[in-house]
Parts: structure tokens; C-alpha cells; sequence
């Protein structure tokens, strides 16, 4: 007999279901999550199950590399792909674990892919530093609010990184409270800039030497930081049948819905890897900064709309491009991509972002 089971996996539980051809259930279990009695529950069912679904969840990674291991063909579902139809009058975590293997046993079921475990480590700990450059820039956008609240000043980001205790009592001598307040958020800065360039240094030394990582940063507005980000979210370029699954994948395609030639709202936007979608568009706005014929593409745009569509047209462009690099292991070609106005790269004006020059 062939069965198919599916996991509904939570934060401290799971939801196990197994279901013959027929898709009866022929066996249920809810359990903790604990690798060493799934496993034993399983095994009795070794010789039948043909797979077994996880539902791609954000703690999946111990249970699909647990199961890999263990010899069991483990299928990662897209929970943003195998949604149950709506009009359901009742559905619980049984029901879910039943739809994914119900899926599985038709063939039809969505999958996310299974990044390897060994590079994994590699690419979250880039998505880590993502996260301290995101509290980074709080603290110093906290910082110029107080400036601005107490004194009526805009500092830049430089100027913040250049701040230190004398300046602070000098500045804030009649209020000790206030200055408390700045000398704690730059306590914070520094800890998350060191943090950060730690971070940095350690993604570097696995990336470097590595021929896309190289031909990446040939297209136009990607920098060494853009460059790791993409190469590692990307992952094997060839998981992607062609260019159009990579731009969504990347976010860089309309999600409309239309029905009779007209619009009748979206679909799912956020569908898809948002640390590319980011990298992309910081490209974007890099290109169309330092690149004529990238700022004459975004300008052409920008009259039949609002700038962002511009600058998103122009992220999509470069998003295809770098589909290519990596596909055709070639560096970029601006003439391909805009044209006989293309041009080379101008490395007298580096790019620069941040409190700190740094090219992006």
C-alpha cells in the first residue's frame, strides 16, 4: 500500500498525518517537537510512504534536516502556495496536515526549496546583519530626533558617528538626562557597528574568491554588500527554470488580478524572497544615481507615472541581468540591457551609504 503524510509543524508541536491512495487517513498522532519519537513513529511506515510534506514554517529547519538525515524523502511546502480553498466551513491542524498530503498524493503540491544546510549557516548570518543594519539606523534616526526636539538641529549620519563625550557635555551641560539618553543610543550604535562589522568579515571570508560573487559586482549599482545578498539568497541559479520564475521570486512582478479587462484587486505581493527584492531596488536607486543611461531609463518611466514605478522598472532590468550572470557565467552588459548608450562603470564616484562611506 502507498501512503503520503504531512506535518502541520508549530512552535512546540506537530500534527502528524498519514493517508493511503484512496486519501483515508490511516494514522494520526499529535506530539512534541522532538526529532527522536517522530522518527520512531515513523518507521513502521518506512517501505510505504513515498514522502512526507513539512510545512514550511519559520522552525523547520531542525525537523527537515533531522528527517534528510534519517533517509526520508522530506518535501518542503509552500504555505503561501497550499492554502485550502476559503470557503471551508471548518478546518483545524488535522485538516491542514491532511491538505498538504492530499497534495502530495495528487502531485500538486507546492514546494519551497531546501537551501543546504552547509551554506544555510552562511546566507542567515547575512540576513542577520540586514536586521542590525535596520536597528542601526533606528538608533540613529532616534538620535537625530532628539537633536532636532532639544537643540533645532539636523545632524547627518556622519555627524552622529563623529559625536563624543565632550561634545555631549558641552551641548547638553544644563541637561544631564537628555544627554543620557544620546550616550545610550550611541553606546547602542557602537555595540551593533561592531557587531556588524564582525558579521561582515565572517560572510566575506566564504563568498570571496568565488567567480559570481565577482561577476555580480559588475552590474550596475551592486557593491560588495549587494552582492553577497544576492549570491546567497539566489542560491543554485539553475533551481530556476527560467528568468521569468527568478524576477518573481524576487519580487519584481506585478501581483495584479484582473477579470473582463479589468483590475479586481492583487494577489499575494510579498510573495517570494524580500531580501532580493530589497537588494534589488537598493541597486535601483544606485544605478539610477551614478548611471546616465540607467537615470534616462528611470526618467522615461517616471513620466508615465510616479518614480518608484521608474525605479522598480529599473530593479526588474537589473534583476534580469543578473539572472544572466549568474545563468551564462558572463558579467554584466549594459548595451544589452540599455542599449548602444551603455557605458562602463564610473569608479570615480564611489557609492555611499550609511553613517560610514560604504559601497553598498
Amino acid at each position: 500500500m502507498t501512503l503520503y503524510a504531512a506535518l502541520d509543524l508549530h512552535a512546540n508541536n506537530n500534527y502528524l498525518v498519514v493517508i493511503d491512495e484512496q486519501d483515508q487517513v490511516v494514522y494520526r498522532r499529535k506530539q512534541a517537537n522532538e526529532l527522536g519519537p517522530l522518527l520512531r513513529v515513523l518507521e513502521p511506515f518506512r517501505q510505504q510512504l513515498v514522502g512526507l510534506v513539512v510545512e514550511s514554517t519559520y522552525n523547520w529547519y531542525w525537523l527537515v534536516d533531522g528527517l534528510m538525515e534519517a533517509g526520508w524523502k522530506v518535501h518542503l511546502a509552500n504555505t503561501a502556495g497550499a492554502e485550502q480553498y476559503a470557503g471551508l466551513k471548518h478546518s483545524n491542524d488535522w485538516t491542514d496536515a491532511h491538505w498538504l498530503a492530499h497534495l502530495l498524493r495528487l502531485g500538486i503540491l507546492p514546494e519551497g526549496y531546501i537551501y543546504p544546510k552547509a551554506q544555510r549557516a552562511v546566507r542567515d548570518l547575512l540576513r542577520e546583519r540586514f536586521r542590525l543594519v535596520q536597528e542601526r539606523s533606528r538608533q540613529i534616526i532616534g538620535i537625530e530626533g532628539i537633536f532636532a526636539r532639544q537643540r533645532g538641529v539636523a545632524l547627518s549620519g556622519r555627524r552622529i558617528g563623529e559625536l563624543d563625550g565632550p561634545e555631549l557635555e558641552k551641548r547638553f551641560s544644563e541637561e544631564p538626562l537628555v544627554r543620557q539618553a544620546v550616550e545610550a543610543r550611541l553606546g547602542v550604535l557602537g555595540a551593533l557597528q561592531t557587531q556588524i562589522s564582525r558579521l561582515e568579515e565572517t560572510v566575506t571570508q566564504h563568498v570571496e574568491g568565488q567567480p559570481d560573487y565577482e561577476r555580480l559586482q559588475t552590474v550596475w549599482g551592486v557593491g560588495k554588500v549587494l552582492s553577497r545578498t544576492i549570491l546567497l539568497e539566489t542560491g543554485p541559479i539553475n533551481r530556476f527554470a527560467q528568468q521569468g520564475d527568478y524576477l518573481s521570486y524576487c519580487r519584481m512582478v506585478e501581483s495584479r488580478k484582473w477579470s473582463n479587462g479589468k483590475k479586481k484587486g492583487e494577489n499575494n505581493r510579498k510573495c517570494g524572497n524580500r531580501y532580493l527584492g530589497w537588494a534589488f531596488m537598493e541597486a535601483a536607486h544606485f544605478a539610477g544615481r551614478y548611471y546616465p543611461p540607467a537615470q534616462a531609463f528611470v526618467d522615461r518611466k517616471t513620466v508615465q507615472g510616479h518614480r518608484v514605478l521608474g525605479l522598480k522598472a529599473l530593479a526588474s532590468k537589473l534583476c534580469r541581468a543578473s539572472y544572466f550572470v549568474l545563468r551564462d557565467q558572463v558579467e554584466f552588459d549594459p548595451k544589452r540591457v540599455f542599449g548602444s548608450t551603455g557605458g562602463s562603470r564610473p569608479e570615480s564616484r564611489p557609492i555611499r551609504v550609511g553613517p560610514q562611506s560604504r559601497q553598498i
